[in-house]
Protein backbone atom coordinates (compact mmCIF):
# COMPACT_ATOMS: atom_id res chain seq x y z
CA UNK A 1 0.00 0.00 0.00
CA UNK A 2 1.36 3.15 -1.24
CA UNK A 3 2.15 6.10 1.25
CA UNK A 4 -0.86 8.86 1.42
CA UNK A 5 -0.60 12.20 2.84
CA UNK A 6 -2.66 13.21 5.97
CA UNK A 7 -4.22 16.40 7.92
CA UNK A 8 -2.60 16.77 11.44
CA UNK A 9 -4.74 18.55 13.49
CA UNK A 10 -3.80 20.43 17.10
CA UNK A 11 -6.98 19.34 18.96
CA UNK A 12 -8.03 22.91 21.07
CA UNK A 13 -8.09 26.17 19.21
CA UNK A 14 -8.54 23.69 16.04
CA UNK A 15 -11.05 21.71 16.20
CA UNK A 16 -13.20 23.06 19.31
CA UNK A 17 -12.77 26.20 21.24
CA UNK A 18 -10.28 26.36 23.90
CA UNK A 19 -10.76 28.20 27.37
CA UNK A 20 -9.11 31.10 27.01
CA UNK A 21 -7.44 32.49 30.42
CA UNK A 22 -5.19 35.45 30.63
CA UNK A 23 -4.73 35.04 27.06
CA UNK A 24 -3.61 31.80 27.11
CA UNK A 25 -5.27 28.55 25.88
CA UNK A 26 -6.70 25.97 27.81
CA UNK A 27 -8.46 22.70 27.03
CA UNK A 28 -12.09 22.19 28.30
CA UNK A 29 -11.95 20.18 31.24
CA UNK A 30 -15.05 18.26 30.60
CA UNK A 31 -17.42 16.89 27.59
CA UNK A 32 -19.56 19.71 28.88
CA UNK A 33 -17.48 22.15 28.30
CA UNK A 34 -16.92 21.20 25.04
CA UNK A 35 -17.50 23.66 21.98
CA UNK A 36 -16.61 22.39 18.48
CA UNK A 37 -15.35 25.31 16.76
CA UNK A 38 -17.38 27.00 14.23
CA UNK A 39 -16.73 25.16 10.84
CA UNK A 40 -15.07 22.57 12.27
CA UNK A 41 -17.20 19.92 10.99
CA UNK A 42 -17.27 21.22 7.50
CA UNK A 43 -14.22 21.38 7.12
CA UNK A 44 -13.34 17.67 8.07
CA UNK A 45 -15.65 16.10 6.25
CA UNK A 46 -14.53 17.69 3.18
CA UNK A 47 -11.00 17.18 3.83
CA UNK A 48 -11.85 13.50 4.03
CA UNK A 49 -14.18 13.13 0.81
CA UNK A 50 -10.62 14.42 -0.43
CA UNK A 51 -9.12 11.49 0.57
CA UNK A 52 -7.28 12.48 3.34
CA UNK A 53 -6.26 10.86 7.03
CA UNK A 54 -7.23 13.09 9.50
CA UNK A 55 -5.23 12.59 12.85
CA UNK A 56 -5.30 14.57 15.84
CA UNK A 57 -2.15 14.89 17.49
CA UNK A 58 -2.76 16.71 21.02
CA UNK A 59 -0.48 17.58 23.92
CA UNK A 60 -2.92 17.33 27.11
CA UNK A 61 0.50 18.20 30.05
CA UNK A 62 -2.44 18.58 32.38
CA UNK A 63 -2.47 15.08 32.49
CA UNK A 64 0.76 15.06 33.94
CA UNK A 65 0.49 17.71 35.84
CA UNK A 66 -2.83 16.11 38.01
CA UNK A 67 -4.95 18.95 36.92
CA UNK A 68 -7.13 16.43 34.35
CA UNK A 69 -8.23 12.58 34.48
CA UNK A 70 -7.20 10.79 31.48
CA UNK A 71 -10.80 9.64 31.41
CA UNK A 72 -11.94 13.11 30.61
CA UNK A 73 -9.40 13.82 27.91
CA UNK A 74 -10.36 10.26 26.35
CA UNK A 75 -14.15 11.38 26.99
CA UNK A 76 -13.49 14.57 24.47
CA UNK A 77 -11.32 12.66 22.02
CA UNK A 78 -13.54 10.01 21.57
CA UNK A 79 -16.81 12.95 21.33
CA UNK A 80 -14.52 14.58 18.61
CA UNK A 81 -13.49 11.67 16.72
CA UNK A 82 -17.23 11.00 16.16
CA UNK A 83 -18.36 13.85 15.23
CA UNK A 84 -15.69 15.01 12.75
CA UNK A 85 -15.05 11.36 11.37
CA UNK A 86 -11.13 11.55 12.83
CA UNK A 87 -9.31 8.49 11.49
CA UNK A 88 -6.75 8.50 14.91
CA UNK A 89 -5.90 10.90 18.06
CA UNK A 90 -2.23 10.26 19.50
CA UNK A 91 -2.27 12.33 23.03
CA UNK A 92 0.62 13.07 24.59
CA UNK A 93 0.14 13.07 28.51
CA UNK A 94 3.47 15.07 29.36
CA UNK A 95 4.74 17.96 30.65
CA UNK A 96 7.66 19.33 29.43
CA UNK A 97 9.55 18.34 32.84
CA UNK A 98 9.25 15.00 31.24
CA UNK A 99 11.27 15.40 28.25
CA UNK A 100 9.35 12.75 25.86
CA UNK A 101 9.51 12.72 22.46
CA UNK A 102 6.17 13.31 22.06
CA UNK A 103 5.44 16.31 23.16
CA UNK A 104 5.22 19.00 20.69
CA UNK A 105 7.37 20.73 19.20
CA UNK A 106 8.91 17.73 18.87
CA UNK A 107 7.67 15.49 16.09
CA UNK A 108 7.06 12.57 17.86
CA UNK A 109 3.43 12.25 17.68
CA UNK A 110 3.58 12.90 13.81
CA UNK A 111 6.31 10.40 12.78
CA UNK A 112 4.12 7.78 15.44
CA UNK A 113 1.08 8.61 13.42
CA UNK A 114 3.08 7.99 9.92
CA UNK A 115 4.33 4.72 10.99
CA UNK A 116 1.24 3.30 11.91
CA UNK A 117 -1.08 5.05 9.16
CA UNK A 118 1.86 4.81 6.48
CA UNK A 119 1.50 8.50 5.79
CA UNK A 120 3.85 10.79 3.91
CA UNK A 121 4.81 13.25 5.76
CA UNK A 122 6.31 15.49 3.08
CA UNK A 123 2.83 15.27 1.29
CA UNK A 124 0.81 16.23 4.80
CA UNK A 125 0.13 19.08 6.35
CA UNK A 126 -0.05 20.02 9.89
CA UNK A 127 -2.71 22.66 11.45
CA UNK A 128 -2.26 24.23 14.90
CA UNK A 129 -2.73 27.20 16.67
CA UNK A 130 0.77 27.73 18.63
CA UNK A 131 3.93 27.89 18.31
CA UNK A 132 4.30 24.02 18.90
CA UNK A 133 1.97 22.75 16.47
CA UNK A 134 4.07 25.18 14.26
CA UNK A 135 7.33 23.62 14.80
CA UNK A 136 6.23 20.43 15.27
CA UNK A 137 4.72 20.00 11.67
CA UNK A 138 8.61 21.52 10.26
CA UNK A 139 10.24 19.09 12.26
CA UNK A 140 8.14 16.46 10.54
CA UNK A 141 8.50 17.56 7.25
CA UNK A 142 5.32 18.48 6.66
CA UNK A 143 3.60 21.60 5.30
CA UNK A 144 2.24 24.18 8.21
CA UNK A 145 -1.03 26.11 8.92
CA UNK A 146 -1.85 28.46 11.48
CA UNK A 147 -4.92 28.77 12.73
CA UNK A 148 -4.50 32.81 14.18
CA UNK A 149 -6.25 33.20 17.96
CA UNK A 150 -3.89 35.85 19.17
CA UNK A 151 -3.03 34.51 22.36
CA UNK A 152 -0.81 35.80 24.98
CA UNK A 153 2.31 33.93 24.34
CA UNK A 154 5.36 32.86 22.62
CA UNK A 155 4.28 33.66 18.38
CA UNK A 156 4.26 31.06 15.69
CA UNK A 157 6.50 31.79 13.15
CA UNK A 158 7.33 29.97 9.66
CA UNK A 159 3.38 28.87 8.96
CA UNK A 160 2.80 28.16 5.47
CA UNK A 161 -0.05 29.95 5.75
CA UNK A 162 -2.11 31.38 8.43
CA UNK A 163 -6.14 31.78 8.81
CA UNK A 164 -8.41 32.45 11.11
CA UNK A 165 -10.21 29.31 11.54
CA UNK A 166 -9.42 25.39 9.70
CA UNK A 167 -12.31 26.63 7.21
CA UNK A 168 -10.09 28.53 5.68
CA UNK A 169 -7.40 26.44 5.00
CA UNK A 170 -9.76 24.12 3.43
CA UNK A 171 -8.82 25.08 -0.32
CA UNK A 172 -5.13 25.79 0.55
CA UNK A 173 -4.70 22.07 2.10
CA UNK A 174 -6.72 20.86 -1.22
CA UNK A 175 -4.86 22.48 -3.24
CA UNK A 176 -1.47 20.60 -2.26
CA UNK A 177 -2.67 17.49 -4.37
CA UNK A 178 -5.08 15.15 -2.38
CA UNK A 179 -7.27 13.11 -4.60
CA UNK A 180 -10.36 15.46 -4.23
CA UNK A 181 -8.86 18.43 -4.65
CA UNK A 182 -11.02 19.94 -7.02
CA UNK A 183 -13.73 21.84 -5.03
CA UNK A 184 -17.25 22.10 -6.24
CA UNK A 185 -20.20 24.45 -5.30
CA UNK A 186 -21.03 21.12 -3.12
CA UNK A 187 -18.04 20.42 -1.14
CA UNK A 188 -16.53 24.40 -0.96
CA UNK A 189 -16.28 25.42 2.61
Amino acid sequence: MAARPAVFLDRDGVLNEPVVVDGRPRPPETLAQLVVAAGAERACRTLKRAGALLIVVTNQPDIARGTAERAAVDAINDALRRRLGLDDVLVCPHDDADRCACRKPLPGMLEEAGRRWRVDLAASVMVGDRWRDIEAGRAAGCATVLVERGYSERAAAGADLTVRTLSEAVPWILGRGFSGSCLTDETAV
